[in-house]
C-alpha cells in the first residue's frame, strides 16, 4: 500500500499545480517515478506581433494614413488631416466635384481631399491602393502633394 498513497500524492500534487494553471508542467508528474522522469524542458512560443488593425471610419483612415506618412518622411497632423477632409468632402470618401475649373477641364476632384487623377498619379505612395477614392490612398496622396507645395497638410487652410 505505500506505492498507493505515493500516486496519491502525486496525483493530488498534479492536481494542484493543474489547478493553478500550468498544467502543461503537471502532466508529466502524473505517471513520473523518478524525479528525473518529471523534468521537463520549458517551451516558450513568440508569436508574431499582429499588424496594426485600423477601424473602417474616418478615424482608422487618418491612423492608417498617418502611420504610412510616418513611413516616408511624409508630415502631418491628425487635426490638419481632419480639418481639410471636413471642409472638403464631411468625410465622403466618394465625393466628387463635378461643377469647379478641374470639372470643367474633365478632371474632377475626388474622395476625402478632393484630388484631382494627375496629382493623385504623381503623389501616390507605394503601398496603398492606386485609387483616388481610396480613403488612406487619398489622404496620404493629398497630405504628399500637400507637404511638397506647402510643408504640410498642417499649412493647407482652404482650397490647394
Amino acid at each position: 500500500m505505500p506505492a498507493f498513497g505515493q500516486h496519491r500524492r502525486r496525483l493530488a500534487r498534479s492536481l494542484a499545480v493543474a489547478g493553478t494553471g500550468v498544467a502543461v508542467v503537471a502532466l508529466p508528474l502524473i505517471g513520473a517515478t523518478g524525479a528525473s522522469a518529471a523534468t521537463t524542458e520549458p517551451t516558450t512560443t513568440t508569436a508574431a506581433a499582429p499588424a496594426t488593425a485600423y477601424p473602417d471610419n474616418l478615424d482608422g483612415w487618418i491612423r492608417e494614413s498617418l502611420d504610412i506618412m510616418a513611413q516616408n518622411g511624409i508630415p502631418g497632423s491628425y487635426d490638419a488631416i481632419h480639418r481639410n477632409i471636413m471642409r472638403e468632402s464631411s468625410g465622403n470618401p466618394y465625393a466628387i466635384n463635378n461643377w469647379d475649373s478641374n470639372a470643367a477641364k474633365g478632371t474632377p476632384s475626388k474622395g476625402l481631399l478632393q484630388i484631382i487623377d494627375p496629382t493623385f498619379e504623381a503623389y501616390h505612395v507605394p503601398g496603398t491602393a492606386f485609387d483616388p477614392y481610396d480613403p488612406v490612398a487619398n489622404i496620404t496622396a493629398s497630405c504628399n502633394y500637400a507637404a511638397d507645395r506647402y510643408g504640410s497638410i498642417d499649412n493647407v487652410f482652404g482650397a490647394y
